[in-house]
């Protein structure tokens, strides 16, 4: 068998899909970003001869990128028992509603939040889901079910068995079925933009009207900025806690928003992004609600243009 010689160009042109993998397994744009660089520098420190002899660059940096992040899994289960609050995954913003607003510079680079594909395996609730399983199953699930690779290169990058990893995207296929709220996608919109209408107007009423009386609201601050570090739990006083954040914080600007591909909301006060919303929605009603506060996980939100 002969080998193949891959250009520069092509090696960099597989970032794209990089950053998409890692990012639905980390729920981390700055930390998917790291493991692919990563992944490039270790592929740039490999002798010529050895690059060579790698019939398929794009498949041993998503290998390579795929053990990185089941490495940073393991730690960030460590690392998130001592964090304050909830952990959510960091949202992702639709650049070119920004572009549109002026909040952007169409000329500036790229910034990897651009590159992630906005699908159905990006949703908040789909991100949330993914971290209740082991790192294991989340990877056999994102690169089996998402992205499509086979059992026998998944095996290689958990070192287990191919059926031992078809069993791990199975057991994570369970966790996705009962876990999941179903989401009727028409009428979405309207209903953030009416959750939106009665919380500028401080209408406890009409937001309990829009809240499943089952509704749950986690919010993460990450310890940096103030917000509740449980989860509030039904319609009535999510309801009331939002307005109470209204009456606390004058001046704040409300702005719908794509948040990880479906329509959210956005809270800038003096024109800097304080928090980002995301929605589940169910027969016209908000079941879920995901607000990140942490500065640190808003930064693809704060460009200046």
């Amino acid at each position: 068998m002969g080998t193949v010689r891959a250009s520069t160009d092509d090696i960099a042109g597989e970032r794209r899909q990089l950053i998409n993998v890692a990012y639905r397994l980390l729920g981390s744009v700055t930390e998917a970003e790291d493991a692919v660089q990563d992944a490039y520098t270790r592929w740039c420190g490999l002798p010529r001869s050895r690059q060579e002899e790698i019939r398929s660059p794009g498949a041993w940096l998503t290998t390579v990128t795929s053990r990185i992040c089941l490495d940073l899994l393991g730690s960030a289960r460590v690392r998130r028992e001592r964090y304050v609050g909830a952990w959510l995954p960091e949202p992702l913003p639709d650049r070119t509603e920004w572009d549109h607003a002026g909040g952007a510079d169409p000329t500036s680079p790229a910034d990897p939040a651009d590159q992630i594909v906005r699908d159905e395996s990006v949703a908040m609730a789909f991100l949330v889901v993914l971290e209740s399983m082991t790192p294991a199953e989340r990877v056999a699930f994102v690169l089996h079910d998402v992205f499509r690779y086979p059992f026998a290169e998944i095996a290689d990058v958990l070192g287990r068995t191919p059926a031992a990893c078809k069993q791990l995207a199975a057991s994570a296929r369970r966790r996705v079925s009962v876990g999941r709220t179903p989401v009727t996608a028409t009428g979405r919109a309207d209903v953030v933009r009416h959750v939106k209408e009665a919380w500028e107007n401080k209408d406890i009423a009409a937001l309990v009207g829009l809240l499943n009386p089952a509704a749950v609201m986690t919010a993460d601050g990450g310890g940096m900025v103030g917000t509740v570090l449980h989860p509030v739990e039904g319609g009535a006083r999510i309801a009331q806690y939002m307005v109470a954040i209204a009456d606390k914080a004058p001046g704040l600007e409300l702005l719908e928003r794509s948040v990880n591909g479906a329509p959210g909301l956005v809270a800038r006060r003096d024109g800097v992004v304080v928090t980002v919303a995301s929605f589940d929605v169910s027969d016209g009603c908000v079941t879920r609600i995901w607000a990140v506060r942490n500065p640190e996980k808003l930064r693809p939100w704060t460009r200046e243009g």
